[in-house]
C-alpha cells in the first residue's frame, strides 16, 4: 500500500518559484555545514603536522582512512533518511535539526588534541575525525537531499546550487581572509584553533536552525518510506547518477589536493601567506558574481557544458600553478584565480544534476530516493575527498615537507606545487572526460518531469475511479 505524503508537502507547486527566505535559508545550511567541514579541509593538515606534531605521511594515511571510513557512513545515512519520515517536519530537517550540534561540538574535539603521548594523540586524532565524519554524513545527506524535495524546476535548483555555494564560501572566504594569514611556522596555534571551533560551534547551531525553520518539502512522494529493494531499484540502470558519480569523484580528488596544499603553496613556494586572504577576498566576489548570472547560463548552455567549461578552467589554471616559477608571483595567482573560477562553476552546478538524476531514477521506478541516491553521489566525492587529501600529504612527504622550517628545499616545493597543481589539472581533464557520454541535458530531464507528472495524474484519476466503483458497488 503507498504511502501519501502530507499536506506540507504540497503547499505550493513543485515546479513553482522559491520564496526567497526558502533560498536564503538553505544557503545558510551549507555555510553551517563548512564551518566544520571546510575548516578540515582546509586546515587539518596544518593542524595535524604543525600543531599536534603528527608526521605528513601518518597525518596523509589518517585523512585517507578516515575519509574513506566517511564514504560508507554516507550510505548509512542515506538508507536511515529514505526509512524515515516526520508528519510536520518531513524526512530530511529532523537529522538537521537534532545532528547539528553533536557534529559541532565533535569539530571541537578534532582540533583539541591533548598532549597524552605519540601513540595516544594518533588514536585522539583517528577517533575523533572518524566520529566527526559520522556525524557529519547524517547531517549533511538529509541537507544535500532536501533540495531535490523542495523544488522540480531547473531554475529554482540553480538558486538552491548558488545559495549553498555562496554559504560555503563565505566561511571559506571568511577563513581565509583573518584566519588563514595566522598559520605561521612555529606559533602556538592551539588556543587559536579551541576559540574557533568553540565560536563556530555557537554560530552554527543557529544557521543550521535558520534552515530547519525556513525550508519545506513540496515535492510529492508516493511512497514516504522506502525499502532496502527498492532504494536499490532506483540506483540500478541510472546512467546519469554512474557517471555524475565518477565524474565528482575525479574532481573532488584534485580539488581536496588543491585545498589541502593551498595554504603550504602561498607560504613556502610563493612566500606570499597574505595572497591566501586576498584570494579568499576573490572567492567572494566570484560567487556572488557567478550565482547572479548563473540561472541565465543555464537556461543559455546548460549545466552539462557549463560544468564540462569549468573543469577545464580549472585544468588550464592547476598547469600554470604547476609550472610558474616563484619569482613570478603574478603568473601563479593567476593560475589560482583561473583554477578557482573552474572550481566554483562545478561546484555550483554539480548538486543541481544530483538533484536531477534522482528524477531520472523516479522516471524509472515510480518511487523518490533522494536519500540513497544522494548518499551514493556523496560516497564517491567523500572518496574522493579521502584520495585527494591524502595524496597532498602524501606529496608533501614525498617532497620531504619539515614541519615549522623557515625555507623548504627544493625538492619539498616541488612536492607542494604537484599537489597545488599537477593534481588537480590531471583530476579536472579526467572529470571532464567522463561528462562528455553524461546524457541527462536539460531538455531531457524536463521531458522526464513532465512524464512523471503525468503519470502521477493518471495513477490518481485511476485510484478515484476505483474509489468511486467500489463506493456504487
Amino acid at each position: 500500500m503507498t504511502q501519501k505524503q502530507s499536506s506540507q508537502g504540497t503547499e505550493a507547486p513543485a515546479t513553482g518559484v522559491l520564496s526567497k527566505i526558502s533560498v536564503l535559508g538553505y544557503g545558510a545550511g551549507d555555510a553551517a555545514n563548512n564551518l566544520a567541514f571546510t575548516t578540515a579541509t582546509m586546515f587539518l593538515l596544518v593542524y595535524y603536522t604543525d600543531v599536534a606534531g603528527i608526521s605528513a605521511a601518518a597525518a596523509g594515511t589518517l585523512l585517507l582512512v578516515v575519509r574513506i571510513f566517511d564514504a560508507f557512513a554516507d550510505v548509512l545515512a542515506g538508507r536511515m533518511v529514505d526509512r524515515t519520515y516526520h508528519k510536520k517536519l518531513g524526512k530530511f530537517r529532523p537529522y538537521i535539526m537534532f545532528g547539528s550540534v553533536p557534529l559541532l561540538l565533535l569539530s571541537v574535539a578534532t582540533f583539541s588534541i591533548p598532549q597524552i603521548g605519540e601513540s595516544g594523540m594518533l588514536l585522539w586524532a583517528y577517533l575523533s575525525y572518524a566520529l566527526l565524519g559520522l556525524a557529519y554524513s547524517f547531517v549533511n545527506i538529509p541537507y544535500g537531499s532536501l533540495a531535490g524535495a523542495m523544488t522540480q524546476n531547473s531554475g529554482e535548483r540553480a538558486k538552491l546550487a548558488s545559495a549553498r555555494t555562496i554559504g560555503a564560501v563565505a566561511v571559506g572566504s571568511f577563513l581565509g581572509i583573518f584566519i588563514a594569514p595566522l598559520m605561521k611556522g612555529g606559533e602556538n596555534l592551539q588556543p587559536l584553533f579551541t576559540t574557533l571551533t568553540v565560536i563556530f560551534a555557537v554560530v552554527g547551531t543557529g544557521l543550521y536552525m535558520f534552515t530547519v525553520f525556513s525550508t519545506k518539502e513540496r515535492v510529492v512522494r508516493e511512497v514516504s518510506k522506502v525499502s532496502m529493494k527498492q532504494s536499490i531499484e532506483t540506483l540500478k540502470g541510472n546512467k546519469p547518477l554512474l557517471l555524475l558519480c565518477i565524474s565528482s569523484f575525479l574532481f573532488l580528488t584534485g580539488q581536496l589536493a588543491l585545498g589541502t596544499v593551498q595554504i603550504y603553496y602561498f607560504r613556502d613556494v610563493l612566500h606570499s601567506l597574505g595572497l591566501y586572504a586576498l584570494m579568499s577576498i576573490i572567492n567572494i566576489v566570484l560567487t556572488f558574481g557567478m550565482a547572479a548570472i548563473l540561472p541565465r547560463l543555464v537556461r543559455a548552455a546548460g549545466k552539462k557544458n557549463i560544468y564540462m567549461g569549468g573543469a577545464l578552467l580549472m585544468a588550464i589554471g592547476g598547469l600554470t600553478v604547476f609550472l610558474a616559477p616563484s619569482s613570478m608571483v603574478w603568473l601563479a595567482f593567476t593560475g589560482v584565480v583561473i583554477t578557482q573560477v573552474g572550481l566554483l562553476l562545478v561546484s555550483m552546478l554539480v548538486w543541481a544534476l544530483e538533484a536531477d538524476t534522482v528524477e531520472y531514477g523516479e522516471w524509472k521506478t515510480g518511487i523518490r530516493t533522494e536519500g540513497i541516491t544522494y548518499a551514493l553521489f556523496s560516497f564517491t566525492r567523500k572518496t574522493g575527498q579521502a584520495v585527494g587529501g591524502a595524496l597532498a600529504a602524501f606529496a608533501l612527504a614525498w617532497g620531504g615537507y619539515t614541519a615549522g622550517a623557515a625555507q623548504q628545499t627544493e625538492h619539498a616545493i616541488l612536492g607542494i606545487r604537484a599537489g597545488a597543481g599537477l593534481l588537480p589539472m590531471v583530476f579536472a581533464l579526467l572529470a571532464l572526460l567522463v561528462m562528455i557520454v553524461y546524457p541527462l541535458t536539460d531538455a531531457k530531464h524536463k521531458e522526464i518531469v513532465a512524464h512523471i507528472s503525468e503519470r502521477r495524474a493518471a495513477r490518481l484519476e485511476e485510484a478515484l475511479d476505483r474509489r468511486e466503483s467500489d463506493d456504487n458497488a
